[in-house]
Parts: structure tokens; sequence; C-alpha cells
């Protein structure tokens, strides 16, 4: 009689068990079909966008949706890293809802403190003395100040000539040149960021703004840099800012400017293999001066912007690029920064190609003699990097 009693009392809570479960899931499917139905009857000015799922879910780690997907499909599951701790469902639902990611405090500060939006910028590299608090950072004054004519001084200094190469005394070693091809292209989405050291009636750094001396040329001194190394090189001049104010565009659509360059670019030469944007810092000369056996010289960072499907591919050739200058210049480079968010662009035409990056060159402070001779040092760098990855290319 007590096994008897066991037995059902076993076979009730196996019931009991069972009930549970499956009115859990009744309630659940209820909940789906109401959703479903508020979602494709609601009047569509009210309904959820596009857009705003992507916002809410864009901060996610991508583990979570496979994740997710694997609960469907195993083979979703088994493609999940082993070292990756499984998601936490609950955290993942209050960051969509608050955007406040639970373990980064940042995110919550970020929301609530100006000026510290940059927690959603993140730091892949960081090259000597670069921290979150010293993050590259993008001037915006108004267009107008930006056309504004302003007096400029360049002195002629010896750093300033045309950069000169070492005669190569190995008569039998191959002269490296691409030739006819020009397989590098240059432009400058903000090409009139200038330097305080030759602007002597600016003082507030986000006015340093000028039409001629300014971020290009730095661009111009990297082409030659380049051609003088055997590569090919096209330096575009197209004043973006002109282009904004026949546009009656905002500084903020820079991009949707520079665009169009570069896709143009593009089709009009199948050759070109790497693309940089060269911009200016808005940091001051503390953060991005280095000197190096005794010269000073303006330090770099490099930009990507996480935002397209392609980024990572972006990352790794930004990454082999600071490796290499930090082999031969130590202390050059700030490091990768890696951008994304509301407040960035995110994108920066680098979807158009996977050997695309932003490169900061020096800040406010710094003067053309300095930014020339890091103009040369990463010609010098990038030279050896395209001309080796030429010679395994040809062996392959």
């Amino acid at each position: 009689m007590y096994l008897g009693n066991k037995q059902n009392n076993g076979k009730k809570k196996v019931f009991n068990h069972f009930y549970k479960k499956s009115g859990v899931y009744f309630i659940c499917l209820i909940v789906l079909f109401v959703v479903i139905g508020f979602l494709t009857t609601v009047a569509p000015a009210y309904r959820f966008s596009s857009h705003t799922i992507t916002t809410w879910t864009s901060d996610l780690d991508s583990s979570t949706f496979l994740y997710l997907m694997g609960m469907e499909n195993r083979a979703f599951k088994e493609a999940y890293p082993e070292d990756k701790a499984l998601p936490n469902l609950s955290s993942v639902v209050f960051q969509m809802a608050t955007s406040i990611k639970p373990n980064d405090t940042r995110s919550l500060l970020g929301q609530e403190l100006p000026g510290f939006s940059t927690f959603e910028n993140e730091i892949i590299i960081a090259g000597e003395g670069t921290n979150y608090t010293n993050l590259p950072v993008e001037s915006a004054p108004p267009l107008d100040e930006i056309l504004k004519d302003r007096e400029a001084v360049v002195d002629d200094s010896t750093e300033s000539e045309e950069p000169k190469k070492e005669p190569d005394t190995d008569t039998d070693k191959e002269q490296l040149d691409t030739g006819d091809k020009d397989v590098v292209f240059i432009y400058n989405t903000h090409n009139r960021e200038s330097f305080l050291p030759h602007l002597p009636d600016v003082n507030d750094p986000d006015l340093a703004q000028h039409g001629e001396v300014n971020i290009t040329k730095v661009s111009e001194r990297l082409s030659k840099s380049l051609e003088t190394d055997g590569i090919g090189t096209t330096v575009d001049d197209t004043d973006i800012m002109e282009i904004l104010n026949n546009n009656g565009w905002k500084y903020g659509q820079s991009y949707t400017a520079s665009r169009k360059i570069v896709q143009e670019a593009f089709t009009s030469n199948d050759d070109i293999q790497y693309v940089f944007d060269l911009h200016r810092d808005s940091q001051r000369r503390d953060k991005t001066t280095k000197v190096i056996n005794g010269k000073p010289y303006a330090k770099i960072a490099f930009v990507v912007g996480a935002e397209h499907a392609s980024h990572e591919k972006n990352l790794a050739f930004a990454t082999k690029l600071h490796n290499l200058i930090e082999e031969k210049y130590p202390g050059l480079s700030r490091g990768v920064i890696k951008k994304k968010g509301p407040r960035s662009n995110g994108i920066y035409n680098q979807d158009l190609s996977q050997n695309s990056l932003v490169v900061e060159f020096g800040g406010v402070d710094n003067n053309l003699d300095e930014l020339y001779r890091t103009a040369d040092a990463v010609a010098e760098v990038f030279s050896e990097l395209y001309w080796n990855a030429e010679k395994v290319n040809k062996n392959q």
C-alpha cells in the first residue's frame, strides 16, 4: 500500500510539472499572438521602426544572437565559442530596455555625464599614453567659421623640402615600382583642419581651420614619400567643406560628401588597393607629440568604424600597420580605436575597402615640420609592408 501511494505521488508530480510547463508555453503563445496582433494592427505612425529595433540591439554582443539561434538550430549552437560564457538573458533584456550594460559602468556615465559619450569607443590597441581620457576628438565648429579667411604662416625649413631617399648602393637590387599604377588613394574628409602654430591670429583650437594650410599638406607629403618608394599614389584635392556649404549640409554630413569622392576614385581606377583618410586631432600637444632620436614627431592614431559588416578586416589592417610602426618608431602610434554609436559616423567610408583607414595625424599644436617627419616615417613603414605583401603574392 505504501509503495502504491509513493508511485501515485510520483505520477502526480510528473503530471503537475507537465501541466505547469504546458501552461507556461500556452501563456507565452498567447502573449506572442497578442504582440503580433498589436504590431500589425496599430497605426503605422506608432509601430516600431527597423531603426528603433536596430538601436535597441546594436550594442548587444553578437554571441547573444548566436546563442538564441542555437536554441532552435543545433548548427548555431555548435558554433558558439567554447570560451564564451552563456549570456544572461535578464541582463540582455535590461540592456535593450535601458541602453546600459550591467557589467560596464561607462555606459551609465556616458548617458548621464556631458562629454563622457566616448564610452561607445573602444581601444583595440592602446599606444603609449593612450587611454579613454585622451581618445582622438573631432572638433565641429560652425561651417561659417570653418570657411572664414584667416592668415597663415609657413616657415621655410629643411623638413618642408621634398622627401629624400637614400641612394641604393646595391646595383643588383631590383628597383621596386608600381609603374603607371596608382595603388594608394589619399583624401581628407575634414580637409580644412589646420594647426595653431601656423595661424598667428587664432588661439581657439576649435577654430584651427584654413583653406590652404591644413591637413591636405600632410596628405601631399605622404604621397610624395610613397612615390619616392615606388608606390603610385593619388591625392584628392576636393574641398569637402565647400561641398557642404553649396548643398546646405551640416558638418556631420562630411562623410556623405567624401563618400562620393571615394566611390568615383574606385570607379575610375581599378588599381587602388589602399585608402587613407587623413585628419588632424583636436587633442593638445602633450597628447599628440613624441620625441624620437631627439626630434619631435606628430603622433598618429588609427580609427576604424565598427558599424559595417567587414570592419574586422579594417581592424586587422590597422593593427598590422600599428605594430610595424611601433617596431621602427616606438611611441609614434597612439593605437587603434574602434568607433560606433550615434555620436560617431561609425563607417567612415571603410565599407568600400577592407584596406581603408582614418588616420589622425598630430593635433592642433603640431607644426608642419613634425607632421612631415611623421608622414615620411609612415610612408617608410607602409612601403615595406606593401612590397613584402607583393613578394608574397608573386610567390603564391
